[in-house]
């Protein structure tokens, strides 16, 4: 019995058999040896979506600068539009521009300003030529007031001399007057001598009293003279500070006139602009999407999105976003690989030669603020020295990336996975040959 159960054990297991199991085992450890020893490309994996180079590229806003109310749609969502092009035309909702000839009578306004502003100017001269009149008068009046002052003080030395005359007369006239008294009591002369004496000494004195008030009258003469230019000089005075007081009130008002036409001036261009705002027109090339307002008479508000315009022609660009531990690996000009969304591809992770379907790249930008999302934002942008970039791929299209580092044994790239050490930092370092 234990014969028979021997066989059927020996017959299950085939023991003292020759198998290949050992042979496979070691092509497999050979295997794997060989294996472990390859060269791998570390990379850094990182997602992302199609976006454009240049700002001016990308999906654009079209806002209104002012409110109102939606008059009429010259385009659908879906359109193709050149830049020029009528979006929509608004009209106005605010009374204070409601006035159909706006324009016209803010015009008329500012007309009326500077024919205001002209008349005060001509005012400033009239008044200036007031001025030089009044000024002119004067002298022509000091001038003769001062010959007849020059007249009187002659007038005065000749009456001097006249009262100093008949003094002069007068002591003499008095002094034979008395002589004569004395003759006359002695007895030598007659009293008809003594008479013609005393006559000639109060004709003598009588020419003193009238040469002493000449003289005074002329000495009162030239003092009313004096007081007559002062006099005259503070009436100019009065005169002349009346007409500058009209002058700068003149000049008062151009600079307040002035004032009021750059006002309108500025009103006056801002409804001119405002008058153009009215419709909006396609700033660049593109199909018309996200229109925001349906139908007519609807209002808008100041800044208010009306439609998007993607833009027809672009320079593509794809942002990335990047670990802050991988950020250092990463640096402006460094190669990479794609994966676009609807793009099949065949990928071998650390053999990017091997790889099929993917695209390659080149980073454009590298930005050093984090994002909301705490990573950073790489830009990278077409490799011209890869096959170029599908024509069917749209802005907002999702993308893989798979930035290409140090090329490294697979054993090391185990172990430092294993630990969770980042990839190899490191650049690449140009030869360059000399001739000789």
């Amino acid at each position: 019995m234990s014969q028979y159960t021997f066989r059927s054990y020996s017959h299950i297991y085939e023991i003292g058999k020759k198998t290949s199991v050992s042979k496979w085992i070691y092509f497999l450890l050979l295997g794997m040896g060989i294996f472990i020893f390859l060269p791998w490309t570390q990379n850094i994996r990182a997602s992302g979506m199609v976006t454009t180079l240049y700002q001016d590229q990308r999906p654009q806003e079209i806002n209104t600068v002012i409110g109102g109310k939606v008059m009429k749609w010259y385009v659908k969502e879906g359109d193709f539009v050149k830049a020029g092009d009528t979006l929509i035309q608004l009209t106005e909702v605010k009374v204070d521009y409601l006035d159909p000839a706006l324009l016209e009578r803010t015009k008329e306004q500012l007309a009326g300003k500077e024919l205001s502003v002209d008349y005060y100017a001509n005012k400033v001269n009239a008044t200036k030529g007031q001025i030089n009149a009044l000024n002119s008068g004067l002298g022509l009046k000091l001038e003769q007031l001062t010959n007849k002052i020059r007249q009187l003080q002659l007038k005065i030395q000749g009456d001097s001399a006249d009262a100093v005359a008949a003094a002069n007369d007068l002591r003499i006239a008095k002094l034979q007057f008395d002589r004569q008294r004395a003759l006359y009591d002695s007895g030598l002369v007659s009293l008809t001598l003594l008479e013609t004496r005393n006559l000639v000494y109060q004709q003598a004195s009588a020419k003193k009293i009238s040469a002493d008030n000449k003289w005074a009258n002329s000495r009162q003469d030239l003092t009313i003279a004096q007081i007559e230019i002062s006099a005259l000089k503070q009436e100019n005075l009065e005169k002349v500070s009346k007409a500058e007081g009209d002058q700068f009130q003149s000049l008062s008002q151009i600079a307040t006139g002035r004032a009021d036409i750059a006002k309108l001036q500025n009103l006056y261009a801002s409804y001119t602009i405002r008058n153009g705002m009215y419709t909006l027109i396609a700033p660049q090339s593109g199909q018309v999407v996200k229109a925001q307002k349906a139908g007519i008479g609807e209002i808008v508000k100041e800044g208010e999105m009306i439609a998007e315009i993607v833009p027809d022609k672009a320079e593509l660009a794809v942002e990335l976003f990047v670990r802050p531990v991988d950020l250092p690996l990463v640096e402006k000009g460094q190669k990479l690989r794609f994966l676009f969304d609807g793009f099949p591809a065949i990928v071998f992770s650390g053999w990017p030669e091997a790889s099929s379907g993917t695209f390659g790249g080149e980073v454009s930008a590298v930005e050093t603020t984090v994002s909301s999302n705490g990573k950073f934002r790489v830009l990278v942008k077409e490799d011209p020295s890869d096959r170029p970039w599908p024509k069917e791929l749209k802005v907002g299209t999702g993308s893989n990336g798979i930035i290409l580092l140090k090329d490294v044994p697979v054993w090391y790239e185990l172990w430092r996975n294993i630990n969770g050490f980042p990839p190899d930092h490191y650049k690449k370092v140009e030869t360059k040959k000399q001739k000789s």
